[in-house]
């Protein structure tokens, strides 16, 4: 073989790596929407891998909020009060995601505070019906987060649909260090059958988030919003893991979606602070 036959080979091969690492990655992005989310991509039959979700997630994430912040922007700039255009982007949101964190941080809070035992927080978790604690924490997860945009929102419409998008990449991706840290509590479930993550994948897509977030972030509320909101949020991560690993030894799919809805509340008071100060 002569040297340009090698070269042509060469090039051949780079070509059919690039298109093999594109395909895989659009796949792993359909397969994290999917997953995420109600949007009509992918196969939703499809059991989901975290190893492949993981580094492709900041990227769903975006798409999957990009509607809701749009919708908050453009109901602010025909004129709705804040409080009102906030509440339909989180309504708008909930509808995407069917209501993924919401659910899921009702059933944590009634599993893990309204069990005795490991037996008795995990049948609470599969249970889809809600106790006091799991009506309370759904509550104030859903005012919390509407109260924050609306705040934002009086002071910049553009602000408020960039910090709601920024915030929900970042804690998405955070709260899979959950998955990271603990096994599986029990063998199935949703948790259970995307499998195990790897820290490689997960860091990965949390320095795409990051990178995400510093761009949303930092121009309307400065770098020292995103150092903020990683302080509350790794206080917030260690927290949750080291409750979970508690009380059931391990997290579930629940866990996992309650971590998240903490890890947005946690982020949206750190930009508030940024925003005041």
């Amino acid at each position: 073989m002569n040297k340009k036959q090698c070269q042509i080979r060469k090039t051949a091969g780079n070509d059919n790596l690039e298109e093999t690492v594109q395909r895989n990655f659009i796949s792993d992005l359909k397969m994290g929407i999917s997953f995420y989310s109600r949007l009509p991509f992918g196969d939703a039959h499809n059991a989901p891998i975290l190893n492949n979700i993981a580094p492709a997630l900041p990227f769903a994430s975006l798409l999957i909020g990009f509607p809701p912040a749009l919708l908050l922007f453009l109901a602010l700039i025909i004129g709705l009060p804040p409080l009102f255009a906030a509440s339909l982007a989180i309504a708008l949101y909930a509808l995407i995601t069917g209501a993924m964190s919401e659910d899921a941080i009702a059933d944590s809070f009634d599993g893990l505070f309204g069990g005795q035992n490991k037996a008795q927080r995990l049948d609470i978790l599969k249970d889809s019906r809600h106790g006091t604690y799991g009506v309370i924490a759904l509550v104030l997860y859903i005012a919390l987060r509407i109260f924050a945009l609306g705040a934002i929102a009086a002071i910049s419409p553009l602000a408020s649909a960039a910090l709601m998008l920024g915030a929900s990449i970042l804690a998405r991706s955070s709260a899979l260090y959950l998955v990271v840290k603990l096994p599986s509590a029990r063998e199935q479930g949703a948790s259970a059958t995307a499998g195990a993550l790897k820290k490689i994948p997960f860091i990965v897509g949390l320095v795409f988030a990051f990178i995400f977030s510093l761009i949303l972030v930092a121009p309307f509320a400065g770098v020292f919003a995103l150092i903020l909101a990683f302080i509350f949020m790794t206080i917030i991560t260690l927290f949750w893991t080291r409750t979970c690993e508690k009380l059931i030894a391990g997290q579930t799919g629940d866990l996992i979606g309650a971590l998240q809805a903490l890890l947005e509340i946690a982020a949206f008071s750190a930009f508030l602070i940024a925003l005041n100060i």
